[in-house]
Formats: C-alpha cells, sequence, structure tokens
C-alpha cells in the first residue's frame, strides 16, 4: 500500500510521495487517477520526493498528467516537512529548475528562493524572438519564465476579469510548452492582486511561480518595487527579487496522511 501525504499552500494543494523509503513509479495515468476529486484524493500538482543532490529532488505532475518543471508552493510545503522532521532551518532541494534554497521565515512561514527569472524568449520558452515585456497578444501581455512558463495581464480589476476567458491562453501558438496564465491589477504600493489559471490544472487558489512571475513582470513593468504582496484567491504570498532570484514566503499546511488501496493502484496502472 503506497503512503501519500496531502498538503496545501493557501489551499493550492498537493498529493506528495516519498519515494525516499520505497521506489515509486509515476506514470501520466496514475497522476491523473490521483487528481481526480471525485474518484481519487484530488489535488493542484502531485509531488514525487527522491534522493538527490541536497535534501531531495523533487519531481511535480500536473492534474492531466503532465510535468511541471516548477511548483513553489509545493516546494515550500515539502521543505517546512523535511525541515520539522530533521530539526534544520535551511536546506537545498532540487528541481528540473536546478538547486533551490528554502529557509523557516519564522511565524510558521517557509520561504524558498525560486531562482532568477528567465527574460529572454528561448529561455521562457517562446516560439520565436520577441519582445517579451509587451507580447503582441490583445491586452499586451508580460512573459516570463520561473522554470515554467507564464503570461500576466494586468487588467483594472482582477476580481471582475473572466478568468476562463484568459484562460485560453494557455494553448497560445507563442507558448510551444502552453504557459501559465495570470490576471493581475495593482491595489495599492508594492501590493498586487492576482488569479491563476494554471497550465494542464485550470483554475487554482494560488500558485507559488505564478506569484513569483507576477511580481517579476510587475516590477519590469514600473507598476511596483520588487517586493511586493501578492494576493490570491487563497491568501497571500510575499514575493522578494532579490540579487540571488525571486524570494517567495508564505504559509503551508500538512493536512492529513493516508494510503493508496493495492487494489485501486493495480486498477488504475
Amino acid at each position: 500500500m503506497l503512503p501519500f501525504m496531502k498538503m496545501h499552500g493557501l489551499g493550492n494543494d498537493f498529493v506528495v510521495l516519498d519515494g525516499r523509503a520505497q521506489r515509486v513509479s509515476v506514470t501520466p495515468a496514475l497522476a491523473m487517477a490521483i487528481a481526480d476529486r471525485h474518484r481519487g484524493v484530488g489535488f493542484d500538482q502531485l509531488a514525487l520526493i527522491e534522493e538527490g543532490k541536497g535534501d531531495g529532488h523533487l519531481t511535480f505532475y500536473n492534474a492531466d498528467g503532465s510535468t511541471a518543471g516548477a511548483c513553489g508552493n509545493a516546494t515550500r510545503c515539502i521543505a517546512r516537512y523535511l525541515m520539522d522532521a530533521s530539526g534544520k532551518t535551511a536546506l537545498t532541494l532540487t528541481t528540473e529548475r536546478g538547486q533551490l534554497l528554502a529557509e523557516d521565515a519564522g511565524n510558521g512561514l517557509t520561504s524558498v528562493n525560486m531562482g532568477q527569472p528567465q527574460l529572454s524568449w528561448d529561455e521562457i520558452p517562446l516560439a520565436h524572438e520577441i519582445d517579451t515585456l509587451e507580447l503582441p497578444i490583445e491586452g499586451a501581455p508580460t512573459a516570463t519564465g520561473m522554470g515554467n512558463p507564464h503570461c500576466t495581464f494586468f487588467v483594472e480589476d482582477a476580481e471582475a476579469a473572466d478568468l476562463a476567458a484568459y484562460g485560453r491562453f494557455e494553448h497560445h501558438p507563442l507558448y510551444p510548452q502552453r504557459t501559465n496564465v495570470q490576471v493581475a491589477s495593482l491595489v495599492g504600493p508594492d501590493h498586487l492582486r492576482m488569479r491563476v489559471w494554471e497550465r494542464g490544472v485550470g483554475p487554482t487558489l494560488a500558485s507559488g511561480s505564478s506569484s513569483c512571475a507576477t511580481a517579476v513582470a510587475a516590477a519590469r513593468r514600473g507598476l511596483t518595487g520588487r517586493r511586493v504582496t501578492v494576493e490570491l484567491d487563497g491568501g497571500t504570498l510575499i514575493i522578494d527579487w532579490r540579487e540571488d532570484g525571486v524570494w517567495m514566503t508564505g504559509p503551508t499546511a500538512h493536512v492529513f496522511d493516508g494510503r493508496f488501496n493495492t487494489a485501486w493502484l493495480e486498477d488504475v496502472s
């Protein structure tokens, strides 16, 4: 019977498998079965912890079975779990994005350095060379890479925006690997309201990498400074674009532990 953990960061929820104690093979079919909120457990992303350089290597899967290069809130959740288990206050994790530093920020908050943003068209990646600050798409969104691609629309009122209508840009031809889509509005000095359409998932209550990408885009466009409060449907993150990368700080929750029934696993494999 395969054990799992259910975690969330601001309602951005995850199933976490620890492949260090026993070998775990995640297929797209298994990821999609676990993601089913009626017949499985349900998640925005599934995260697999494996042995690696530093304190562990993380691989992320979307609800549609595809993989994601980065997942900031899941990284923070797992970092908190590993710090609580080890007594450490700082550790390093590796992902497809590279090596990420995580720290205990005090008061129950966890910080992770998501690395430097990818700002050139080929790093994000986009389909061809183009100015990433304002794309030739209705609404002139900004493109940013944070280990996965992002497309940020700045609007008058993010609350009133039709998120599903913006979500169609997940499949825009400019993004050969599809993209996460954000709608954001400025509500005060260095304070953004943001909503998220996540690639391979759809609407989510929060997204760490999307929050980082939106903060970077807002700073590049002169809307904010480099340290901002990002208010999402599920809560608030602090994003700080420093010289060493984009730091994200916020709460996490380890909700429950469980085990998948062997017969169910065999049925969905």
